[in-house]
């Protein structure tokens, strides 16, 4: 079991893997966070494809096999255990052959198959909560999961859609999914995510990742998803909203300082 309830799940890394120097870079200050906060149990993340970008025009990313080739670098090099999203049942399997979490968008949420295919894999499944969906209804899709015998289960709050091109995170969420009997993570950087917002790609307010992530995990979150990146401004996608490498320890540490407390 991947998941230890007495530390604090961290999953971090870039948007989209975007080449070796990012990754490289994000995973020498993870590997700094982990060992000076031994608090923490950190997993490495990176999408080979955006495959749900608002625009025909925006970034994708490595493709699949340079993606999971530089996911294997950083498993290699740096000793984290490493996640990426799947978009279809073709790439589940190549996925988890190098990955330790296969992970479900949360547009993808509901799409059985997809669900049943990652669960078969019998590595860890991270389930996103789709945009679309309320926390009571996270039992169903956790369901699958188990009907699916999925070796371990992590579910994932990432905000409701809030009239157009906004999102809201309803704080209940925690304590209603958790009854669900599976960890639950606060997706502090994409619930800031201003959807198709930024002309033809989306924007976002990164200024409340940092008071979002502090309130989930008082509001009983287990684990935090947040994504950095050395320079956001000249990211490939999600940029607004994610969080500078250099801004990341002190946004960790007044994030342990919540957690310990509620502990």
């Amino acid at each position: 079991m991947l998941f230890d309830p007495q530390k604090l799940l961290l999953i971090a890394g870039p948007c989209s893997l975007e080449n070796e120097r990012v990754c490289r870079a994000v995973a020498e200050t993870l590997v700094e966070l982990q060992r000076t906060r031994p608090e923490l149990n950190l997993v490495f993340k990176g999408s080979f494809d955006k495959a749900n970008r608002t625009s025909l025009a925006g970034a994708r990313g490595t493709g699949i096999d340079s993606g999971l080739a530089l996911l294997a670098m950083v498993k290699r090099d740096y000793g984290f255990p490493v996640l990426t999203d799947v978009h279809e049942i073709a790439q589940v399997e190549a996925v988890a052959a190098v990955c330790d979490v296969v992970q479900i968008p949360a547009f993808l949420c509901r799409q059985t198959d997809l669900l049943l295919a990652a669960a078969a894999t019998g590595r860890i499944v991270n389930v996103k909560k789709g945009q679309f969906l309320s926390p009571q209804e996270m039992v169903h899709v956790t369901g699958k999961l188990r009907e699916g015998r999925a070796r371990e289960i992590w579910q994932t709050e990432r905000g409701t859609t809030f009239g157009y091109q906004n999102l809201v995170v309803d704080m209940r969420s925690f304590a209603i999914m958790r009854q669900n009997g599976f960890p639950t993570v606060f997706d502090a950087t994409h619930a800031v995510q201003l959807p198709g917002a930024g002309g033809g790609k989306s924007s976002g307010q990164r200024e409340f990742v940092a008071p979002l992530a502090k309130a989930a995990l008082a509001a009983g979150a287990e684990g935090l998803f947040i994504e950095t990146h050395p320079d956001p401004a000249n990211a490939i996608s999600d940029g607004p909203n994610m969080i500078a490498l250099a801004d990341l320890p002190a946004l960790i540490d007044g994030c342990l300082a919540v957690w310990r407390a509620v502990r």
